[in-house]
Formats: structure tokens, C-alpha cells, sequence
């Protein structure tokens, strides 16, 4: 088939002919991967706390297709978040490094589908061949004999571990925040960040925010009722909606 297209965009566009129609490169912008309700916990808790902090100075994704060759789909990564200073604060379907560029910072919070040694050395390649700067991987389930935490940074196209010993260890360069694994009294050790390097000043979560207006306004005790009463609320409505999807099967 003959068509004739613009070759290029304004200001030097001309008419021609082609031979046939372009195909156009599928970038597909996500991926069902099944996960705990803890592991989607710990991403959407560190999520929150640095929106609530930078608001619309970072772009921010969580769990979607990042891509780093415009020519190859089959390319490609999906952090459970990635991030980039400067914005814009956009809501992508799929992260495109040649249209926003790469981030600087790609965290992944290990699953029990990506727990091994071999997944770790994947998933290094393709962070540095996404030229991500600094990696985070978190594990909550790793034993007194492994890292709960493993860092790395890209140097002259090299992903490096850091040192665990260093002084420097839990520092996020692209924040200039720092890492920490404060323990959930229900769960075990969480992912955060906080803006001193002993963990005692965490970026706090809506939800955290939420409870510490409550207690400045009703008191401790209040607060904590309040907080029991909203849960049995949510309780109430998970269980109501449980019931309406038995009465439907």
C-alpha cells in the first residue's frame, strides 16, 4: 500500500510517499504479579510518606513497566517504586527513560517470587542498563544470616554494592534522607525514610499524620479510641462487602 505521510515534524515536515504503514513498538504498561497484602503495605507506606514530603518536586511510580530502548518492549523493569527529582508530577501508565529520563532512585521490596540470589544478579543488569542510580533492596523476610538491607550506586556504569559497615551505609543520596527498618509491633521491620541517619525522625504517612492531629485534639486516650473505632468501621464495611460477594457466588 502507497501513503503519504510527513517524515519528520515542523518546522522542516515534508509529504512522502511510503511503501507501507508504519508498526508501531508495543510498550505494554503493566503486569498482574501476585503479592501479599504486607509487601503492597510496605511500598504504599513509603509511597505516601514521600509524596506527603516533596509533593510535586519528584516524579514517582509504583509497580509499572519502566522501559530504557525505544527499540526493544522486551527491555524493561518494573520497580515496586522508582522515582526522579524535578517532576513533573505526572501519573504514568508506563515510565519511558528516553522521555523522562532515568531515575534516580529504584526500590525493590523482596517478594517471595523474587527471593533469590540469581533474581537479585537479574534484576542488578537491567537497573544498570536502565541507568538507575541508586538501587534499594529490602527484604522482610531475610534471616539473622542475610541483609534486611542491600544498597547499591551506579559508578562509571556499574552498579556497587555499598558496604554495610560503612558510616555512610544508610544514606539516600537522591533524597539526602536516610534508610531505616523500624519494626511493625503486628508485622516485623518496614521499609521508611527519615531525615536522621538513628531513624528517629521518620517521614510520617498520611495515616500517621492523621493520628497525631487526633491525639493533639482528643488526648492520648481519645485518640487511641478513635483510632479502634475507625477500624471496626473498616472491618465492618470489608465485611459487608464480603458477604455481598458470597451471596453473588
Amino acid at each position: 500500500m502507497i501513503m503519504t505521510v510527513p517524515s519528520l515534524p515542523a518546522p522542516h515536515r515534508v509529504a512522502r510517499r511510503y511503501l507501507r504503514e508504519p508498526v508501531p513498538l508495543h510498550f505494554p504498561v503493566g503486569a498482574t504479579v501476585p503479592e501479599s497484602r504486607w509487601h503492597r503495605l510496605l511500598i504504599t507506606w513509603l509511597c505516601d510518606s514521600i509524596e506527603l514530603e516533596l509533593g510535586d518536586t519528584v516524579l514517582l511510580a509504583s509497580d509499572q513497566f519502566l522501559y530504557w530502548d525505544p527499540t526493544d518492549p522486551k527491555k524493561c523493569l518494573a520497580p515496586d517504586i522508582a522515582l526522579r527529582l524535578g517532576g513533573p508530577p505526572l501519573i504514568l501508565k508506563s515510565w519511558k527513560t528516553w522521555e523522562h529520563g532515568a531515575p534516580h532512585l529504584g526500590v525493590e521490596i523482596v517478594s517471595d517470587s523474587d527471593a533469590s540470589e540469581q533474581n537479585v544478579e537479574q534484576m542488578l543488569e537491567r537497573y544498570r542498563r536502565a541507568a538507575i542510580a541508586e538501587v534499594v533492596r529490602f527484604d522482610p523476610e531475610a534471616t539473622k544470616l542475610e541483609p534486611l538491607l542491600r544498597l547499591w550506586d551506579l559508578i562509571e556504569g556499574d552498579l556497587v554494592e555499598r558496604d554495610p559497615t560503612d558510616p555512610e551505609f544508610a544514606r539516600c543520596d537522591a533524597l539526602n534522607l536516610f534508610w531505616c527498618t523500624p519494626a511493625d509491633p503486628e508485622h516485623g521491620p518496614t521499609l521508611r525514610l527519615a531525615r536522621d541517619a538513628l531513624g528517629t525522625e521518620l517521614l510520617p504517612t498520611s495515616r500517621e499524620v492523621a493520628l497525631r492531629e487526633r491525639t493533639l485534639r482528643l488526648g492520648p486516650e481519645g485518640a487511641r479510641a478513635d483510632e479502634q473505632l475507625a477500624r471496626e468501621a473498616t472491618r465492618a464495611r470489608i465485611a459487608s462487602l464480603e458477604a455481598r460477594l458470597a451471596r453473588k457466588r
